[in-house]
């Protein structure tokens, strides 16, 4: 079997170097291309916990400042799936640990947005910071008070 160009297959690509890589083929390995994908991977990886902490608070969110909504069940699903998948996340890459600052720092402010237009709340109703730690956010059983 020939070498895939990476433009045209990427998954047969993908499959090809690491087959490269195990047989220590390294002569033969795409590397321009490899390094590409392993920092996109990276990146990947820091868009997934930006992602996950935005669906987190804003959960956070409209369960603190919509305290007469009827049902909050589907919301205390979210807010433990996100729990649960961020941690999965962490676990997988450890090395994220250390930008968890920097990502609540960028995931707060899109979920302000999105839990007022959800709620149809104003954004000045929200505070500017971030009212919870990582760590209060992401502790199981934690669902904050109402105003």
């Amino acid at each position: 079997m020939g070498a895939v160009a990476y433009e045209q297959d990427f998954h047969q690509w993908a499959l090809q170097q690491a087959e490269l890589l195990h047989k220590a083929a390294f002569e033969k390995l795409d590397v321009t291309n490899l390094i590409e994908e392993l920092q996109a991977m990276s990146a990947r990886e820091r868009r997934e916990l930006i992602s996950r902490l935005r669906v987190l608070l804003m959960h956070l969110l409209k369960w603190q400042y919509q305290p007469n909504y009827p049902i909050k069940t589907h919301w205390q699903t979210t807010i433990n799936n996100q729990r649960d998948d961020i941690s999965l996340l962490l676990e997988d890459s450890p090395s994220l640990s250390p930008k968890i600052p920097e990502a609540l720092a960028k995931a707060y402010p899109m979920a302000v947005r999105e839990a007022a237009q959800e709620s149809g709340l104003s954004l000045k109703v929200f505070p500017t910071e971030c009212p919870w730690t990582f760590e209060q956010a992401m502790a199981a059983g934690f669902f904050p008070d109402s105003d």
